[in-house]
């Protein structure tokens, strides 16, 4: 995270932060969906991260794919925006957060793939074959992707947004 909340968890410590961020939902020709694996939940999420102060939500997606990934997004869409109490997450290390996300789409995009220090692996995915170790405020996106981009049958492996209306 940016300075601002590093500045903010000194004052606060871990009690709630309201927190407005964006990520990225990265489409390769195949239809297959970027996802990386956290290293502090080993669960896996869209690239994206916290707006620094006075970045657009545009730039902060721009910028959080680069560092995370390597690529440069040449083309970004709004998928949507999330809030509200599934984005709610208390992380590991117990800092609370309740998220704004804004969600785009990008199918063009250049530079290599590359790891940081956030993710301990990045894989492309299948829509029908998401894993089922999503981040927990990334679920909500991970059920609208699904529906979004329907796939022919039923989820082979991974994540079925079916278990998690029963869950």
């Amino acid at each position: 995270m940016g300075g601002y909340v590093q500045e903010m968890r000194k004052l606060i410590g871990h009690k709630p932060l309201l927190l407005c961020g964006a990520s990225v939902i990265v489409l390769n020709g195949q239809r297959q969906v970027l996802m990386l694996r956290r290293t502090d939940n080993s669960c896996w999420c869209f690239p994206g991260g916290g707006m620094d102060l006075g970045e657009s939500t545009e730039e902060t997606a721009r910028r959080e794919l680069r560092e995370e990934t390597g690529l440069t997004a040449d083309a970004l869409s709004i998928f949507d925006i999330f809030s509200g109490e599934r984005l709610h997450y208390i992380y590991p290390n117990g800092d609370e957060v309740h998220n704004l996300d804004v969600v785009y789409v990008c199918t063009r995009y250049s530079g290599k793939l590359k790891m940081d220090e956030e993710s301990q692996e990045y894989r492309f995915f299948d829509i029908a074959e998401l894993p089922a170790e999503i981040s927990p405020p990334v679920k909500p996106v991970v059920e609208a992707l699904i529906k979004r981009f329907p796939v022919l049958g039923t989820v082979k492996h991974g994540y079925d947004i079916e278990d998690e209306r029963h869950a």
